[in-house]
């Protein structure tokens, strides 16, 4: 069975054999004329599609300067207040709030005052509590009478001092 495209050559070969000597091209390719209006027609549109939608975007621009008034678009929200967004909300200033923060701190470090009045519990100044330290030394803990008798007990590494073990030295 023999294979009949529109231009009536059997085969693919009969129509490079058909090809004329001086051709610029082989015949069998895709037509020039096709992709040449395909090319254009794409050129076309895309001018006409950025051209569209550069008008609707002017148009949507001049559109929002001419209602400038929030009453104007939501007419029925005239007498209320703006709404907050649901608890927890974004600061507004975070830098202002860290450095009012860091300041109420800083004020508490450095100031004497009550911790707990029933307590008898006061604050006071860091310097002036490492000053009474390095005065009075820190406090330690009795040591443990047992130990001190029995030859060869040790604080265990582990518990930081608290239990006793038998070592050798």
């Amino acid at each position: 069975m023999a294979h009949h495209d529109a231009a009536g050559h059997g085969s693919a070969e009969d129509e490079y054999l058909a090809t004329p000597v001086g051709s610029t091209y082989e015949h069998t390719d895709a037509h020039t004329w096709v992709i040449v209006k395909f090319v254009v027609w794409l050129i076309v549109s895309a001018v006409v599609i950025h051209a569209g939608l550069g008008a609707m975007y002017q148009f949507m621009i001049d559109q929002g300067r001419s209602q400038d008034a929030a009453d104007v678009r939501y007419p029925l929200a005239v007498g209320q207040d703006p709404r907050l967004p649901p608890a927890p909300r974004l600061q507004q200033f975070p830098a202002n709030d860290i450095y009012q923060f860091r300041r109420d701190e800083q004020a508490l470090l450095d100031s004497y005052g009550w911790q707990n009045r029933d307590a008898g519990t006061v604050r006071i100044p860091v310097a002036e509590a490492m000053r009474l330290v390095v005065e009075r030394g820190l406090p330690a803990r009795a040591q443990d009478a047992q130990a001190a008798q029995t030859p060869g007990m040790m604080p265990a590494d582990s518990s930081s001092g608290r239990t006793l073990e038998r070592r050798r030295q």
